[in-house]
């Protein structure tokens, strides 16, 4: 299947890095390139780029796509960013961009199982080598298991409802299909309150967050690419969700305000000293121009900070 590409806000992530035309930068997920080829093209002959994405159809993309001696691609896990910088020989990153969430291309990939729009396997691996599948979430994972997931993952309201479905449906044999289980999570949401959007999003959504792992990595690796930061470099996250975007904020306000004192202490003593300055006060959202092209960029929110010297 062709890769077309989406890239969500690429001028605004791309000019918020700040790029240094000799620098080193990393995207952590490449999908169809659209951010990696843009940083690209603001770098000098000695410039690097490493990007990095699980799914190795990405990496196959690029590889074909994007010719380049200056870009470093690694099928890899971003949360080790730390391994592929050392691997890569790189001491030290002027960027990194994160655009978080599933890529265009598997959302139209019927094969991949991760839309409610096609008839596939239930699938939603970001990585196909991974072993834990949507398949075994959705037949496996007790009720009350399914029900904190779409509670926590999806902010489903009616969470208990669709995961006691769930559970009735399946010991009439195996759920097996997007559409299969799009069907009984819209069966499980009263008729009122299936106007916004699609009736499964959140599920699907809360479903693949699981299969991924997607918000236990997120908090971690953002430390380490602060870590790797040279002095003055940026680190830029595009979110697509509420979840998502509440632990970027957090963590780059414990990163920017580390002081654990009491607040009646007239100093300082835990001696915890800031490791980056907050550049987006509130995050940036997609042009109007934007949201009206691509609908995918609604929900996006970008966030950027940038590393100082400790």
């Amino acid at each position: 299947m062709e890769f077309r590409h989406y890239p969500v806000m690429r001028e605004e992530a791309v000019e918020g890095l700040n790029i240094k035309p000799d620098g080193v930068y990393c995207d952590c997920t490449l999908g169809g390139g659209g951010h990696t080829k843009r940083i690209l093209e603001r770098l000098s002959e000695k410039g690097r780029l490493i990007a990095i994405d699980r799914d190795s159809a990405a990496i196959e993309n690029a590889r074909t796509s994007i010719q380049d001696s200056r870009l470093l691609l690694f099928k890899r896990n971003f949360s080790d960013i730390d391994l592929i910088a050392r691997e890569a020989q790189v001491h030290g990153l002027d960027g990194i961009l994160m655009d978080l969430g599933v890529s265009s291309y598997q959302l139209d990939n019927a094969e991949r199982g991760f839309s409610y729009r096609f008839d596939a396997p239930l699938d939603m691996r970001m990585d196909e080598t991974d072993k834990l599948t949507a398949y075994e979430v959705v037949n496996a994972y007790s009720e009350e298991e399914l029900t904190k997931i779409l509670f926590e993952y999806g902010e489903e309201r009616f969470a208990k409802r669709i995961a006691e479905r769930i559970v009735r449906e399946r010991k009439n044999g195996p759920i097996k299909t997007t559409l299969q289980l799009a069907g009984i999570i819209a069966s499980a949401i009263p008729a009122k309150y299936r106007d916004d959007g699609h009736p499964a999003k959140r599920s699907f959504q809360a479903i693949r967050i699981e299969v991924n792992k997607e918000l236990e990595i997120l908090e971690q690796t953002i430390e380490k690419g602060v870590s790797l930061l040279n002095e003055g470099g940026r680190i830029a996250v595009i979110t697509f969700h509420s979840l998502e975007d509440r632990i970027v904020k957090n963590t780059f306000a414990r990163l920017a305000s580390p002081c654990t004192c009491p607040k009646d202490f007239p100093i300082c003593v835990c001696g915890k000293k800031p490791s980056v300055r907050i550049i987006t006060k509130k995050p940036v959202t997609p042009s109007e121009t934007e949201l009206s092209e691509n609908n995918r960029s609604h929900s996006a929110k970008l966030r950027i900070a940038e590393k100082l010297k400790i």
